[in-house]
């Protein structure tokens, strides 16, 4: 009897095997495997670098995902697409990083994020970004923001140690919390 069963399920036209609740679990799972697989490999071959009307989105955490010694380092440790990026109007998103008491700071670095930067110890010279705000800056709080500039990308080294303390710099013409 159990010969006959597989014979009549292999021979059944597919119509009759498909139905909503196979359609419904597959639908499901591409949306919560697919998805999440689709945004890895899309920002692993874009680096996290995306062209807007105005200039580029850069994912702030894949700007500073690669390997850099703040002692030895050159420009050219500091891969191409990255670069790349200088003189460019640039958007980031994430956190202020400031050591200011005041409400309101003119420079700061710009972190992806501040739980990491400020419990995990400082961010790596290659995770941040010093920025500066003109004016009246902007206000210290600890929402995310979205920065808009121009961003410099280079060296600059501590004259007394030689140890490279910045490697992304960047004037805000515009900032924005998000929320």
């Amino acid at each position: 009897m159990s010969t006959q069963v597989i014979d009549y399920a292999v021979k059944r036209p597919i119509g009759e095997r498909i139905n909503f609740r196979l359609v419904t679990i597959v639908a499901v799972f591409s949306l919560l495997v697919g998805y999440p697989v689709f945004a890895l490999v899309r920002q692993t071959l874009n680096h996290g670098i995306e062209r807007t009307a105005s200039g580029y989105k850069v994912d702030l955490k894949s700007l500073g995902n690669f390997e850099f010694n703040d002692q030895t380092g050159s420009l050219k440790d500091i891969p191409q697409t990255y670069r790349d990026l200088d003189g460019k109007e640039v958007a980031l998103e994430g956190y202020m990083y400031s050591d200011s008491a005041s409400p309101r700071v003119n420079a700061f670095q710009f972190v992806y994020n501040v739980s990491k930067c400020c419990f995990g110890g400082p961010p790596l010279v290659q995770e941040r970004v010093f920025a500066i705000a003109p004016g009246q800056g902007l206000p210290q709080i600890g929402d995310e923001f979205r920065i808009i500039g121009k961003l410099h990308v280079g060296l600059e080294r501590d004259k007394m140690t030689g140890k490279i303390t910045s490697i992304y710099t960047m004037v805000v013409e515009k900032a924005e919390p998000l929320n």
